[in-house]
């Protein structure tokens, strides 16, 4: 049967910032293999293969109905197609009215859950019961819905119990291995002051809570004195985050002076590929994380992980195979004991992989194929054309 396919995301190469750009970057050239047209609407920025839709209605709006104004042009806009599928929120409230306008099954892939990032309640007030009602109707109103993991699958269905299980699939995120690989120049590491003689951690992310950047700081008092932190990590996303970061990392820097370093600027990706494989131990001490591209991309290049079991990370990282799994509790969040365990057990498995390189190496290794086997995204682009066409069977016989 004819397949055309509109993809709704608020993301689109080259302007990106987190997994679901990433994911949806990768997945649409692939996608084209296996179906007969692919057309994309995204948000912000003019940019080529995809028709941009500015967030500026209605002016001066809280940024959530901003968002929505921007959905209302992106349903507008959407072409003769067979299946709608919007990537997180941001584009789910599209893909919804988008479907209801053309009568077109509409898939949505779940990146992350409102209901499972009470923080964001921070950063958006009353924009954030706005974006929990816009995923909770999309989701409701779905054809299929799609997990990045199990771990994930199991959490839409326990936020969302009105769901039919049979309508809510996996299809995991996956990694380009040609992209990222190994790369031993050294022009990156050594502009940034890297010393190659001696262990190095490297973390790549926002600085959110979710990404739990503030544990691996705390934690890295406990590391071996030799060991030095590169932290890949972006502007704070409130000015709580920002406090606690800052204090944090000035504790840090005043026990191991001259052994960490904050880049704040973010690095191309080819820059990140180079750090990446110069790290002894790629760190990973996320609160909360569906899937963990970022993982893929260390392991991709060679590089063993310490993470927190959270989400869906022990579907990527295989404990004592491609790297270190540290259990973490989000309901023990609030008890400092908790937490301050948590941090000295991920230092004590940072400092068990620096202390023995051979170890961490033979994890590299063993990361890089599970890349190659696992999370190819043209096996990703076939899984996903499997739920399409479930999705447009389920439409037709409703």
């Amino acid at each position: 049967m004819a397949l055309r396919v509109s993809i709704l995301t608020r993301e689109y190469p080259p302007h990106i910032y987190g997994g679901a750009g990433v994911h949806v970057g990768q997945l649409v050239p692939q996608l084209r293999k296996f179906t007969d047209s692919v057309e994309v609407q995204c948000m912000g920025e003019l940019r080529d293969g995809a028709t941009a839709h500015a967030e500026d209605y209605p002016p001066g709006a809280n940024p959530a109905l901003r968002v929505l104004g921007a959905d209302v042009a992106m349903a507008n806009a959407i072409g003769d197609v067979d299946v709608i599928h919007s990537h997180t929120w941001y584009a789910n409230f599209a893909g919804l009215i988008g479907g209801k306008l053309r009568d077109v099954p509409h898939v949505v892939t779940s990146h992350s859950l409102e209901p499972h990032r009470p923080w964001k309640a921070e950063q958006l007030g009353g924009g954030y019961r706005v974006s929990s009602w816009a995923e909770r109707t999309a989701f409701a109103d779905a054809s299929a819905v799609i997990s990045v993991s199990s771990g994930m699958r199991r959490d839409v269905l326990e936020s969302y119990p009105e769901l039919d299980p049979d309508r809510v699939h996996v299809v995991r995120n996956g990694i380009d291995p040609d992209e990222f690989r190994p790369d031993h120049a050294t022009e990156v590491v050594d502009a940034l002051g890297v010393d190659r003689d001696r262990p190095l951690v490297v973390f790549v992310g926002r600085i959110t809570r979710q990404k739990g950047l503030v544990h691996l700081v705390r934690a890295a008092q406990q590391f071996d004195p030799d060991t030095q932190l590169l932290l890949l990590a972006g502007a704070p996303d409130t000015p709580e985050i920002a406090a606690e970061f800052d204090q944090a990392f000035a504790e840090l820097s005043r026990v191991r002076s001259g052994n960490v370093t904050w880049v704040q600027e973010m690095l191309p990706r080819a820059s990140v590929r180079q750090v990446l494989t110069h790290a002894t131990v790629f760190a990973c001490p996320s609160i909360y994380e569906p899937l963990g591209i970022v993982n893929l991309e260390a392991m991709a290049c060679q590089t063993a992980v310490v993470a927190s079991a959270v989400g869906g990370i022990p579907e990527v990282v295989v404990d004592g195979q491609t790297g270190t799994l540290v259990d973490y509790d989000p309901r023990q969040a609030a008890d400092p004991a908790f937490v301050a365990d948590f941090e000295a057990r991920f230092a004590e498995q940072i400092n068990r992989l620096t202390r023995d390189p051979h170890l961490a190496e033979q994890y590299g290794k063993a990361g890089r194929q599970r890349c190659i086997d696992e999370f190819s995204w043209e096996k990703i682009a076939r899984q996903t054309v499997d739920v399409y066409e479930q999705a447009i069977a389920f439409h037709h016989a409703h």
